[in-house]
């Protein structure tokens, strides 16, 4: 399908340009006259390549992160909510754009909603950029006449996700550093100045103590073989990269982040707050239960806490209720099943579900905390031991020289 370059009036001082894919020049045309501008001329691309036929932009043509989707959500909220309609919306928000990629999925987007097609179904061409839950309530949002309001709390939805990522590389970024910095430091001592200490003690014929043999040892295995150090961490990495994408293997792997003091209980909390936010961000627009909980299902990234809800959510497709389906996880503390067991028969369970998420927003918040309180000087302990056994073990034999002097 070709591209059409156009310029057009969208006021008597304002001019607008843009690409439009079209199947032919009058079809352009006719989609120009429903955006409500005045054309004043449209050629076709020459390079027409249909980038966003069937949905499909290029991997390289830029990354969309959690931000740019939360960028795009909020703007697209306030364009609705000014009384502007989606077409021109998202004309607008392709304009504004910089990222390629999400420019060529904005425009796929527009030009399959000037075709009569609901928003809702333009964004499930792109299932590897908007998620299900995002795409369950616009569409809820559509049935019921109030999508600017569901984007709204989809962009707060997602705001609240990126604040939680943030969160957390900005934790990991000091002991991050301290530790490259820490490798750089034992990896310089280790290639270039021990070498040099070798020389020196090698000229003296002097027996070296037994943690400067050591010291020379590693030092030497690591200047000789360290292709084959290389080669194992990589040859690690793949074998643990392929038993990750096994199902039973992840399975294993998520089962041991579990067990691991405090990175543990901080991934049950977060996953607990995903769970609870979405599921009520779902039925609180509208969503049937079994559909909130099946979409919910799919944003918990640990399988082992996923395989527990879907019992749950099997126990609940049967009739059960939901604080009685979960009453059986061992993954929910027994005071959330009670707060949604009170919402359920106040008829307000959304209510509950957002006062667990919040609860534990602040507990992982606190967890994050104290795991970096233990990071640091854990890292700072183990590095200070590597470095000091490094500079003893150079000056051990040393001072035995200046002993033997004297």
């Amino acid at each position: 399908m070709p591209r059409y370059i156009y310029e057009a009036k969208t006021g008597p001082n304002n001019v607008t340009k843009g690409i439009l894919v079209a199947e032919s020049k009058n079809a352009a045309i006719q989609k120009i006259g429903q955006l409500g501008y005045f054309l004043l001329s449209l050629e076709e691309e020459a390079s027409a390549s249909n980038a966003s036929n069937q949905g499909k932009t290029s991997y390289f043509s830029g990354r969309i992160n959690l931000k740019d989707i939360t960028d795009f959500t909020r703007q697209l909220s306030d364009l609705l909510e000014a009384g502007i309609t989606i077409a021109k919306a998202l004309d607008i928000l392709y304009g504004q754009t910089t990222n390629k990629r999400l420019k060529n999925i904005i425009l796929d987007i527009r030009d399959f909603c000037i075709s009569g097609n609901p928003l809702s179904t333009a964004l499930a061409r792109h299932p590897k950029v908007f998620s299900n839950l995002y795409i369950s309530m616009v569409r809820s949002g559509e049935t019921g006449g109030m999508l600017e309001g569901i984007l709204k709390r989809l962009s707060d939805f997602s705001e609240k996700q990126l604040e939680i990522q943030t969160r957390v590389r900005t934790a990991l970024a000091y002991p991050v550093l301290m530790a490259l910095v820490g490798f750089a430091t034992v990896a310089v001592l280790i290639t270039f100045v021990i070498p040099k200490m070798v020389v020196m003690f090698a000229d003296f014929g002097q027996a070296l103590p037994l943690p400067t043999q050591i010291l020379l040892l590693i030092s030497t295995a690591i200047r000789k073989y360290w292709f084959l150090i290389i080669g194992f961490f990589i040859a690690l990495f793949l074998v643990l990269k392929k038993t990750y994408n096994t199902a039973e293997g992840r399975r294993n792997i998520d089962r041991f982040k579990l067990n691991i003091p405090v990175m543990g209980q901080l991934i049950r909390k977060i996953e607990i707050a995903r769970f609870s936010r979405t599921l009520a961000t779902l039925l609180e627009n509208g969503v049937p239960i079994l559909e909130a909980l099946s979409i919910t299902l799919e944003t918990l990234t640990n399988t082992v806490i996923r395989d527990d809800i879907e019992k749950a959510y099997s126990t609940v497709k049967e009739g059960a209720g939901l604080a009685n389906s979960l009453s059986s996880s061992k993954i929910m503390p027994p005071g959330i099943v009670s707060m949604i067991s009170i919402g359920e028969e106040g008829g307000h369970v959304e209510k509950s579900l957002l006062k667990v998420a919040q609860s534990y927003d602040r507990e992982s918040d606190e967890a994050i905390k104290i795991m970096m309180s233990l990071l640091e000087p854990i890292m700072i302990l183990t590095l200070g031991g590597i470095v000091g056994f490094i500079v003893i073990s150079m000056l051990l034999p040393i001072f035995e020289m200046n002993f033997l002097v004297k």
